[in-house]
């Protein structure tokens, strides 16, 4: 039986990045896939998406050309060939993860992978042992009673990603990430995109100004959009699928040649061995502490197995602290409140913090900040005017309590917020601290100044 200091089973961003922090604090480690290196994220998700996105906004950019002086005759699209684009950038980076395992010697053990009592893990029927064992296996698209995926007519994230053909019209149902970056997606190549959102608004954890506009830029750019709405059921007997969808002024009957199903995800709990160690499980979660422990000594999970936010970036960090906690370091609980969250439409979504809303909700009182990119000398330039950064701070204290964008860009401006919070900075620093001209992110540096009527250019 082979012995390890630390075995992570998945090797999605949670796991080989565990994986390889563990190798550098001097951890005999091994990792298990049953599938492909990388996990979902790098094969099914973050990467091969916005692969996608890309070339829809290359696309989009090309059908516009006349708004810059440039003229293209007759644009078109290749579906085959930004389907194949995508795969080829997601295999780059799976390939990536496996340079990275050999750099910092951890062992790939490929197949499925069970836990076992006595801190051991069974892969295809061998067995292996070690001191600790971290459970990463992630997560995958959930279904509801009323919409069963077939993998043809009613889909999932991942067949929506390498479809044979374009369909001309498609619902999909629910606007979280997933729903809105695909519904932009097929929108640009050209197919008619119905939004069916059981909440009153899409990205229903965003901002309301920030949902609002969002749902202005679509409408605009031709996608149809159903809030307060909920398919109940769907027919795929014909050609293509008709969906039955209840609204508040009744029932109404939906055509298309694709439904996708993008209303959430469900962890990977099962049959990888939880009863048999007696790890505690929470509906489809595993319960651990601030440092990922489980009831089970020697046995911990991170990622979307647990209760946090079931993001790439928060499972990352979770393994990094998770293995730092078991070599000796001290390490301080992973702040939840300051998580960024990113939306690859267009335009793009980006927030950290409270919501206007929540920050009311708790009963404090707020200095609110707006800055729109139609103001903004970069964004005219960029042909990007939709959309504004939104700040919130405590009036008393001055916290920087929540920043919420949307726009060109946003989602790589967010940091400045979140590093911004995690230093606990102050609205005026952020106004004293010169942000260079002419960018997208001085967007931010005057929604702070607009909060403390300090505004220049508005």
């Amino acid at each position: 039986m082979s012995k390890y200091d630390i075995i992570v089973l998945g090797s999605g961003p949670g796991g080989y990045v565990t994986a390889i922090r563990a190798s550098q604090l001097g951890f005999k480690t091994a990792v298990v896939e049953k599938e492909s290196l990388g996990g979902v994220c790098l094969n099914w998700g973050c990467i091969p998406t916005k692969a996608l996105l890309k070339s829809a906004q290359v696309f989009e950019y090309l059908k516009h050309a006349e708004d810059y002086g440039l003229k293209v005759k007759d644009a078109e699209h290749d579906f085959d060939a930004v389907v194949k684009r995508s795969r080829g950038v997601a295999d780059g980076m799976s390939n990536g993860v496996k340079f990275l395992m050999k750099k910092n010697k951890i062992d790939v053990i490929e197949g499925y992978g069970k836990v076992k009592p006595g801190k051991k893990v069974e892969v295809d029927g061998k067995e292996y042992s070690a001191d600790h064992i971290i459970i990463a296996t992630g997560a995958r698209s959930r279904e509801l009673p009323s919409l069963p995926q077939d993998g043809q007519k009613v889909i999932g994230y991942r067949q929506a990603m390498t479809l044979d053909k374009q369909p001309k019209k498609m619902i999909v149902v629910g606007s979280g990430a997933i729903g809105v970056e695909f519904a932009y997606f097929y929108n640009s190549m050209g197919t008619e995109v119905t939004i069916v959102e059981f909440l009153p608004k899409i990205v229903p954890v965003e901002d309301d100004e920030v949902s609002k506009q969002l749902e202005r830029s679509f409408k605009k750019s031709g996608i149809k959009i159903m809030t307060s709405a909920e398919v109940t059921s769907v027919d795929t007997s014909g050609s293509g699928v008709k969906a039955t969808v209840k609204t508040k002024k009744g029932e109404e009957v939906l055509e298309a040649d694709i439904v996708l199903s993008a209303v959430g995800i469900k962890s990977n709990i099962e049959d990888i061995g939880l009863e048999d160690v007696g790890i505690v499980v929470d509906r489809d979660k595993i319960l651990v502490n601030d440092y990922y422990q489980t009831n089970i000594p020697g046995y911990y999970a991170i990622g979307d197995v647990t209760p946090g936010q079931a993001l790439a970036h928060v499972a990352s960090a979770e393994g990094i602290l998770c293995v730092e906690k078991i070599a000796g370091q001290h390490v301080e609980p992973l702040d939840y409140g300051n998580i960024p969250g990113c939306t690859y439409c267009s335009p793009e979504v980006a927030s950290v913090g409270l919501t206007e809303a929540q920050a009311k909700e708790q009963g404090i009182d707020v200095k609110i900040g707006k800055f729109p990119f139609s103001a903004s000398g970069k964004a005219s330039a960029g042909g990007n005017k939709d959309g504004f950064v939104k700040v919130i701070f405590d009036a008393k204290y001055g916290e920087w309590l929540g920043c919420h964008m949307i726009g060109a860009g946003v989602t790589d401006m967010i940091a400045e917020a979140v590093l911004g919070r995690k230093l606990e900075t102050t609205g005026h620093e952020v106004l004293k601290a010169v942000h260079p001209h002419p960018t997208m992110s001085e967007a931010v540096m005057e929604a702070v100044a607009d909060a403390y009527d300090e505004v220049i250019h508005l």
